[in-house]
């Protein structure tokens, strides 16, 4: 089922900020244990992440599968909290917040999926050009123009593999009920998003640099070049509603606002809360860090902020020292931090 993997997202974070340093290692294939073990050893990762059957079984069936899922996670989870930073919403996933989020049909539940999707797409791909999977390695060469002057070399990230992977490992759902539909839409603008983020990377050969012949490969852009993108898409996020069809009950995601959405537009159908006071969705802006010129009175909702003045020590002045060190001065000044009123 659809939302089985944004379980996995947020009941997974809260694994990753349990982590004792320990734990990737059972998933290393350390030439001192027996081979049974380390063949094995991924399973304990699959059953810790809130899969559904058929998603535990593509999990089990390759030990690259567990480690790439935990750095979608991971990467979604830190890409989110980077985008939000400056914002009343800043991404919380700890306890409550994030389940509570994802039972509601608000903008930031859909950037969720969009960026989950998208971080799912992207690590799985980059795991296949990596050598870690045993199911896939580098993406074949595609139909590139002037193939004569092009011979295919490098080893390109592998999207076929990783959009098919995803899509399987998602399922589908019934489109008969709204949210649903609304979560496949925002679920595919993530992957739509890594798609059209692939870039051709090419290395010239020849004498003197004549480039007779190019070695060329497939690459996606950096996961935070598709964070910027998704933001973007969060901000223009349109409110649908459903026109349904009384005879089948199915029905048709609706325009809003004389706004009728494209494939790659990211849709709610909720108002978001305003996220000022703590509630069920956040724990609000009370006693956040902000910024004076830029965020303070947007965050702090009208309600001031506190201002402290500390003295920190920095390096500064630094230089580099033959042959192989940083020189640096420590410098003291005194700064300014600004907090949220309660």
């Amino acid at each position: 089922q659809l939302r089985a993997v944004y379980s996995l997202f947020t009941s997974a974070v809260s694994i990753l900020l349990r982590l004792t340093g320990n734990e990737p290692l059972s998933i290393l294939p350390l030439s001192s244990q027996p081979e049974e073990r380390v063949g094995k050893a991924h399973y304990k990762l699959c059953d810790r992440l809130k899969l559904e059957k058929k998603q535990r079984r593509m999990c089990r069936r390759d030990p690259g599968v567990a480690e790439t899922l935990m750095e979608a996670i991971s990467m979604s989870a830190l890409e989110c909290q980077y985008q939000f930073r400056f914002e009343r919403w800043n991404c919380t996933l700890e306890g409550r917040y994030r389940a509570n989020i994802l039972k509601r049909g608000f903008k930031e539940t859909s950037f969720l999926y969009a960026i989950s999707s998208a971080g799912l797409t992207h690590a799985m791909a980059k795991a296949c050009s990596a050598g870690r999977m045993e199911r896939c390695t580098c993406d074949e060469a595609p139909d590139l123009e002037n193939r004569e002057a092009w011979q295919w070399g490098g080893c390109g990230d592998n999207l076929k593999y990783s959009n098919k992977f995803v899509k399987d490992f998602l399922g589908k759902k019934s489109n008969k009920d709204l949210r649903a539909r609304v979560d496949m839409h925002n679920t595919n603008v993530g992957m739509k998003v890594i798609k059209a983020g692939v870039e051709t990377t090419c290395k010239c050969h020849g004498v003197s640099g004549s480039c007779t012949v190019q070695t060329c490969w497939r690459q996606l852009s950096p996961f935070h070049t598709i964070g910027n993108q998704l933001k973007l898409l969060y901000e223009t996020s349109l409110k649908v509603g459903s026109s349904s069809n009384d005879a089948t009950g199915e029905g048709d995601i609706g325009q809003s606002r004389d706004q009728i959405p494209r494939t790659v537009d990211l849709i709610h159908i909720e108002d978001s809360p305003n996220f000022c006071r703590s509630s069920k969705y956040s724990p609000g802006t009370s006693a956040r860090k902000c910024y004076k010129d830029k965020n303070c009175d947007a965050i702090c909702c009208g309600r001031g902020h506190n201002t402290q003045s500390r003295v920190v020590t920095r390096p500064c002045q630094c230089q580099v020292r033959w042959c192989c060190y940083v020189e640096c001065k420590q410098c003291t000044q005194r700064e300014e931090v600004y907090t949220c009123k309660g």
